[in-house]
């Protein structure tokens, strides 16, 4: 079964090949520290959402990819609350180099995984007796890119960039 999940993308069988096997909710949390007096006045709260990704081998030609996302919504100097959602998949991948194993587990699985985490996301803080948060779409490509430019400037700055900077 493996074989034709893996070969579904209509990749040539000796080319690379993914696919996406299991999608789960690894871990989630939800505070609201300040209620029940933040549901008092005006709602205008100040969010901050933060990704990050991580992967480890499951052997198997398998890789799980965790999506960490966290979203702090502050009215004022309070912390409204906060929610904490790690979205997992396990994804088996073949043929591919470390190069564009390494593009595909920054982009491409995190990309299938946001939508899951965003709805989470969602759902928690709705339940939560706030308005329902609709998080915009993430780039992960663009995400990749920028990441990767930065690198090649630090390295093309040299190691000397850092040690010269003042203190």
């Amino acid at each position: 079964m493996a074989d034709n999940i893996l070969n579904s993308g209509g990749a040539p069988e000796g080319g690379p090949q993914i696919g996406l096997q299991k999608i789960y909710m690894k871990d989630a949390s939800f505070e609201a520290p300040a209620s029940p007096s933040i549901f008092r006045g005006e709602w205008k709260p100040k969010v901050t959402v933060n990704l990050a990704t991580r992967n480890a081998d499951v052997g198997n030609d398998g890789m799980e990819v965790v999506l960490e996302l966290s979203v702090e919504a502050k009215q004022d100097d309070s912390v409204a609350y906060l929610v904490e959602v790690q979205q997992a998949g396990i994804f088996l991948m073949k043929g591919f180099g470390e190069e564009d194993r390494q593009r595909v587990l920054s982009s491409f699985c995190p990309t299938q995984l946001y939508p899951y985490a965003r709805e989470a996301v969602s759902d928690l803080v709705s339940k939560g007796g706030f308005p329902q948060l609709q998080l915009q779409p993430v780039n992960f490509d663009a995400m990749l890119a920028a990441t990767e430019a930065e690198r090649s400037a630090q390295e093309a700055a040299g190691p000397d960039a850092e040690s010269s900077a003042p203190a």
